[in-house]
């Protein structure tokens, strides 16, 4: 059997890497100020912070059914037998109902897997079916076992601003006025199917620290248990300074671990706005 590996760009991956890793992959809509674009074709994720920056009116979107449809009928025809579709979690988007449901009329051929990831952690989950796939595992198999592992990883990401918090109605204005007032840096978490407040930080740089530690915590046990992990870092940034800092702070915690960065995508993006910093662990099938 041959098994086509196919995500969304909430993952992380864009079209040229997902040819490098042989995997195909959905770009995500985003609307600005009316007008739709789609990820990592033509607009550029530091162009999207600075839009956000510039308070441009954001809202997103899912990938229309024609379009997913037309994918997987394209890649059944170019010789695959089966399909494993990984798109971002049900719990944040209804994206992954709406392939669900499109994937009955493929009797079988098509399974969609909803282990509850984003970013990075779903980059890790595409990287788990790679070499399931490579194994011989079935994509019915690889479905099984990636939702067996859902709750197998945590997302920490700290914020640069409550704006874009408070738009989304997870801050109350008068909690975003004081919390701007004081310095407070929320600490969010993604486990599963929720996006919670995990802490609350004064400053950017203590904020930045404290997700560190958390996530080594968490690391640690993992590899107690024998488990190998995966580690995702991942950020907002406009000036690639902060980026610079923010990768510098996590290698100087991880140094002995193989980690990737991705940009946060634009369904993320637009809800924690420019600035923000993050990193996933999950581990390793």
């Amino acid at each position: 059997m041959r098994t086509a590996i196919v995500t969304d760009s909430n993952s992380g991956i864009f079209e040229e890497e997902g040819r490098k890793l042989g995997i195909y992959v959905i770009p995500m809509p985003i609307i600005i100020e009316g007008e739709t674009y789609f990820e990592g074709c033509g607009l550029s994720h530091v162009a999207f912070y600075r839009l956000l920056f510039e308070h441009k009116e954001v809202s997103s979107s899912q990938p229309s059914p024609g379009d997913i449809m037309e994918m997987w009928d394209q890649i059944l025809f170019s010789g695959y037998d089966e399909i494993v579709y990984i798109p971002m979690s049900s719990g944040l988007s209804s994206s992954c109902q709406t392939a669900q449901l499109l994937a009955r009329e493929y009797d079988g051929k098509v399974q969609v897997v909803d282990n509850h990831r984003i970013s990075v952690t779903q980059r890790h989950s595409v990287q788990d079916a790679l070499s399931l796939a490579e194994q011989g595992y079935s994509a019915k198999e690889i479905k099984r076992k990636l939702e067996q592992a859902a709750y197998e990883s945590i997302i920490l990401v700290g914020v640069e601003t409550l704006e874009y918090l408070k738009k989304g109605g997870r801050v109350t204005p008068a909690g975003a006025a004081m919390g701007e007032l004081l310095n407070i840096k929320p600490l969010l978490i993604i486990e599963g199917k929720r996006l919670d407040a995990y802490a609350k930080v004064r400053g950017t740089k203590n904020c930045k620290k404290r997700l560190l530690q958390e996530m080594k915590n968490i690391a640690n046990e993992f590899q107690k248990n024998g488990y190998e992990i995966r580690v995702g870092v991942a950020g907002s940034f406009v000036e690639q300074k902060d980026h610079r800092e923010w990768m510098d702070m996590a290698k100087e915690i991880f140094g002995g671990e193989d980690f990737h960065y991705d940009p946060l995508t634009f369904s993320i993006g637009g809800h924690v706005g420019p600035g923000a910093f993050g990193m996933g662990i999950s581990r390793k099938l």
